[in-house]
């Protein structure tokens, strides 16, 4: 009878897709299949992906270390006060300058919020 129940811990439901690609629904319905995890309903999406993961022994690759929406979105209001007080100042070169890293900062806003969807 022990050697039914191993069998049983060792058949894991097979994967369709990415887990990061899955909702947090179909990751919940996997989940509950696994005896291992518990609290699968106050888990969050990364919490089950990385649960799903140690059950599954996917190795967790590291996160990107980079700057966060909010650090981002405080430069480009930044370089828009430094870029309003060159103009005032008719200083042109500065203004360009800052003008254009301002909209850098924003480009890379756009590409954060892209990556993250």
């Amino acid at each position: 009878m022990d050697e039914v129940k191993e069998e049983e811990k060792k058949e894991l439901p097979k994967l369709d897709k990415k887990l990061e690609k899955m909702t947090i629904k179909e990751l919940r319905e996997i989940a509950l299949q696994i005896p291992e995890i518990s609290g699968v309903h106050g888990m969050n999406k990364e919490e089950l992906i990385s649960a799903l993961k140690k059950a599954y022994g996917i190795k967790e690759e590291p996160k990107k270390v980079g700057a966060s929406m909010r650090e981002i979105k405080a430069k480009v209001k930044k370089f828009k006060v430094l870029a309003e007080e060159a103009k005032n100042n008719k200083d042109w070169t500065k203004y360009e300058r800052y003008r254009k890293l301002a909209a850098k900062f924003k480009k890379r806003t756009r590409k954060l919020a892209k990556s993250i969807t």
